[in-house]
C-alpha cells in the first residue's frame, strides 16, 4: 500500500472536520460530558492534531506511548483552528514525501522502553491518522450534540444540515 493513496482521502475528510471546530463553542472548551472524559477543549485539540503528529510520528519512524497520548489542555477556539491548519499541512507534506522505500519502513512505538507496537508506516497511518482521527471525531460530534450546537453535513444530511436541499 502507499501512503501517497491516503491522500485523497485526507483532503476529503479535511472539509467536516473544519466545519466541526469551527462550531466549537469557546466557552464551553473546558466543559466534559462525564469525569473520566477529556474536556472540549482536550478533544477538540486532538482532533485538530492528530493528522499532523501521526504523520511526523510515522516520519520519524518511532514514538513513545507516553507521547502518543498526551492530550494538552486548551481553552483557546482560534489555537484550536490555527493548529487544525498547520497539522493537516504538515500530515499532506509528510504524505506527499513518501516513496516505496518510505513505505516498507515500520514505525515502533515505546511504553517505558520496551516496545508494544511495531506496524508498517502505511498500518500507522490507516489505523492511527485516519481510523483514530474518525473515532475522535465522532466523540466530538456527541459533545457538539450534547451542547446544542448544530452538526454540519459530515457524510450526508445531518439532523440540522442537508447539503441537498
Amino acid at each position: 500500500m502507499s501512503s501517497k493513496n491516503l491522500i485523497p482521502e485526507l483532503e476529503f475528510e479535511r472539509t467536516s472536520t473544519q466545519k466541526l471546530l469551527e462550531r466549537l463553542p469557546e466557552d464551553k472548551l473546558s466543559w466534559k460530558p462525564h469525569p473520566k472524559a477529556l474536556t472540549l477543549g482536550q478533544l477538540a485539540f486532538h482532533v485538530a492534531t492528530i493528522p499532523g503528529r501521526i504523520a511526523i510520528f510515522a516520519n520519524d519512524g518511532t514514538t513513545t506511548a507516553e507521547v502518543l497520548t498526551d492530550h494538552p489542555l486548551c481553552t483557546d477556539k482560534n489555537e484550536i483552528l490555527e493548529v487544525f491548519d498547520t497539522k493537516f499541512n504538515e500530515a499532506l507534506s509528510v504524505l506527499n514525501n513518501t516513496d516505496d522505500t518510505w513505505d516498507a519502513e515500520n514505525w515502533s512505538c515505546t511504553l517505558d522502553g520496551k516496545e508494544i507496537i511495531n506496524w508498517p508506516r502505511p498500518v500507522l497511518l490507516r489505523f492511527l491518522m485516519l481510523n483514530h482521527w474518525y473515532h475522535h471525531r465522532g466523540e466530538l460530534v456527541t459533545y457538539l450534540r450534547t451542547l446544542d450546537v448544530l452538526i454540519p453535513s459530515i457524510y450526508g444530511p445531518s439532523a440540522d444540515e442537508n447539503p441537498f436541499a
